[in-house]
């Protein structure tokens, strides 16, 4: 068996879409294992830019089978439309199955999500307003709707009253915001439920067939490693384990059936919303950064918070992953600076440490120690051998490597799929 899980190593936004895009050509079944629509991925494939947030990557190649696990939160709106719009700009779709055990967002969800946003005010947490948050909370309270009770009319049709009736007082007396109209919700999620009939299956018995067969099968992470529910910036994280541990809880798959982990770092760091960021650049490197890396996001459109590589989020991550190998994206972003800076450490309190901090008071009192190396000035989007990159940026690609403490299998040089260069093969 081959089975590769892909995650993100840093705080998301890693360019994951074109690194599970290009493995996902050697693949057989390529599977999302958690998240929901509030991640984005973008491809680009001659020259033509998809945007995917629920379905997997993998779905450009018409001859795979792509699979939303159980531990995905799914939108059925924003499901359908995204599959119709690749319908109609005339891709031949590969095979989508979806996880009957799958929850369900609602529209309660992204109302609360939004009500709550509101309500905190300064001490908001940056959500999409997706109802993410809101549909795992309700899975952990043991009140969430599954895609298998969406499929029984007389299921969709007790849950769904019980629990607008509840939203619907919380809305009310909490966040004193709109209430929801159950028949009207009944009516659009019974419409819904007749197209996702067509895709439901139990995943995991898909999965493990397949990998019992021989089969080789590409894990897709959402969000990154600081962004775990447990191991990330907490608060300020999503409300699922995008880490590699995922994986096998959201696709119904035992550990020993994992052979390798891929990290997806950007050659610099950046980061959405709220929380500490050591590496932070306010000034106009962070920008110049920013428009050339078009680092805003896939999915809101937000400008992203830019910085420089930090090697101690990055042996954190490590380490909680099990990294076999870093595919390094966006280095061609860096082209044309005179020198680059690389965190190898944060003192604290006049200290030096390398371990991430879990307090986030803690961390914001880190001040990022900071070794510097020589830029290049060359276009890299030419480039396909490590041998060939500039002596500088080959320099640079090592030196991640060795302070992470995990070999580089890919480096991405630009946007689209054959803008890579290949040092390990995966598959």
């Amino acid at each position: 068996m081959s089975t590769v899980v892909l995650v993100g190593a840093q705080w998301g936004d890693e360019g994951k879409g074109k690194v599970t895009d290009f493995l996902a050509e050697r693949a057989d079944i390529i599977v999302r294992f958690q998240g929901g629509n509030n991640a984005g991925h973008t491809v680009v494939v001659n020259d033509e830019e998809f945007k995917l947030h629920l379905i997997p990557s993998g779905i450009l190649y018409s001859d795979k089978l792509c699979i939303i696990g159980n531990g995905v939160v799914i939108d059925p709106v924003v499901l359908e439309k995204e599959w119709q719009s690749l319908i109609d700009r005339g891709i031949p779709l590969a095979k989508l199955l979806i996880d009957n055990r799958a929850h369900v967002i609602l529209p309660y969800h992204r109302l609360q999500d939004e009500a709550e946003e509101e309500l905190k005010g300064s001490a908001k947490i940056g959500t999409t307003k997706r109802g993410i948050g809101p549909a795992y909370a309700d899975k952990s309270a043991r009140t969430g709707m599954r895609i298998v009770d969406m499929l029984d009319d007389e299921e969709l049709e007790a849950k769904l009253k019980l629990n607008i009736e509840n939203k619907n007082r919380l809305f009310t007396s909490y966040y004193q915001t709109e209430t929801l109209d159950y028949d009207q919700v009944l009516r659009e999620y019974k419409k819904q439920a007749q197209w996702l009939r067509k895709h439901a299956a139990d995943c995991s018995e898909v999965i493990n067939d397949a990998i019992d067969k021989g089969s080789k099968v590409l894990f897709e992470g959402a969000q990154g490693a600081l962004l775990d529910l447990d191991f990330g910036t907490y608060p300020y994280v999503t409300s699922s384990h995008p880490i590699a541990a995922g994986a096998c809880l959201g696709a119904g798959v035992g550990p020993t059936r994992i052979n390798k982990v891929i990290g997806v770092a950007k050659a610099y760091t950046t980061r959405v919303g709220e929380g500490p960021f050591p590496t932070e650049l306010n000034d106009q490197i962070g920008e110049n950064i920013r428009k050339q890396g078009h680092e805003f996001g896939t999915t809101t459109g937000r400008p992203r918070r830019c910085g420089w590589f930090d090697a101690v989020i990055g042996r954190y991550s490590a380490r909680i992953n099990g990294l076999n190998y870093l595919a390094i994206t966006k280095l061609d972003v860096l082209s044309g600076l005179p020198e680059i800076k690389i965190c190898t450490g944060y003192k604290l309190k006049g200290e030096l440490t390398t371990t991430f901090p879990a307090s986030l008071k803690t961390l914001a009192q880190c001040e990022p120690v900071y070794e510097t190396m020589e830029g290049w000035q060359e276009d890299l989007s030419e480039v396909r051998k490590f041998a060939d990159l500039p002596k500088n940026a080959q320099l640079y690609v090592n030196r991640i490597s060795q302070l992470v403490g995990v070999p580089v299998a890919l480096i991405g040089v630009g946007p689209k799929r054959s803008e890579t260069i290949i040092l390990e093969d995966i598959f």
